[in-house]
């Protein structure tokens, strides 16, 4: 008997993995006082939405790590089609494990994927791997006002116990060993433009699935969308550029 995945029936084929948009990676990416890179990782990469953008832009290779293969297949299909793979060097492997695997990396780039390990976790552990100066850019789900809504501050409560302020990250990152360059939040249709717009029906259409993981994944996420929806941008995904001190 096949058992279905979850994960794959909700999230496959999907353009994007979570928000974001090219536009805004090209964005933090100008902001770095640099632009050449010699070892540059992308952690988390998903199917590689913001991976091809960075090979493009940089025209250097991108060392692409996510722990999902099918996610690295199709990331890996993606960059033929765009006949830049030899831009891009994929690794199924953890997060953590890139110290281990990765030396002397001059850029490290991570969106919408730090939270899976806790976002100070994310940045001790990388900091290893990198050299010092080195520069690293990551996306965390952050609050955004004082005021939030109790629909919002209940969701997350379970949903996302850790997540923090703007400022508290940015301590968080300076406790880490990094200097905070500057922080961008993500515009509201980052989203909702290619991701939620998508996400939304397929998991509406999986409700009633006669697997109850899948029956669970799609409540969760109909119920993520509909708190975002009355979130009063409460929160949002935040850039952190920070240098390796």
């Amino acid at each position: 008997m096949n058992v279905p995945d979850p994960i794959n029936l909700m999230f496959g084929g999907m353009d994007k993995l979570g928000p974001g948009a090219n536009e805004q990676t090209l964005q933090a990416l100008q902001l770095l006082p640099q632009r050449q890179f010699d070892v540059v990782v992308d952690a988390g990469c998903g199917t590689g939405r913001q991976t091809l953008a960075l090979a493009q832009e940089l025209g250097t290779l991108v060392h692409a790590v996510d722990s999902s293969k099918p996610f690295l297949d199709d990331l890996v299909q993606l960059a033929t089609e765009a006949k830049i793979e030899e831009l891009l060097e994929v690794h199924c492997m953890d997060m953590t494990d890139i110290p281990h695997a990765f030396r002397n990396v001059d850029l490290l780039w991570s969106e919408c994927s730090a939270y899976n390990i806790g976002f100070s976790q994310a940045l001790t552990t990388w900091a290893v791997a990198l050299r010092p100066d080195a520069f690293a850019v990551v996306s965390e789900l952050s609050w955004l006002k004082a005021r939030v809504p109790d629909v919002v501050t209940e969701f997350f409560r379970t949903g996302y116990p850790d997540m923090a302020s703007v400022p508290e990250n940015v301590a968080i990152a300076e406790n880490a060993g990094y200097t905070v360059l500057t922080t961008q939040a993500l515009p509201r249709n980052a989203w909702t433009d290619g991701y939620y717009e998508i996400l939304m029906p397929r998991a509406q259409a999986l409700l009633d699935h006669p697997d109850n993981k899948v029956r669970a994944l799609a409540a969760q996420i109909v119920r993520e969308i509909d708190v975002f929806d009355v979130s009063d941008d409460s929160y949002g995904y935040v850039f952190y550029l920070l240098r390796r001190a």
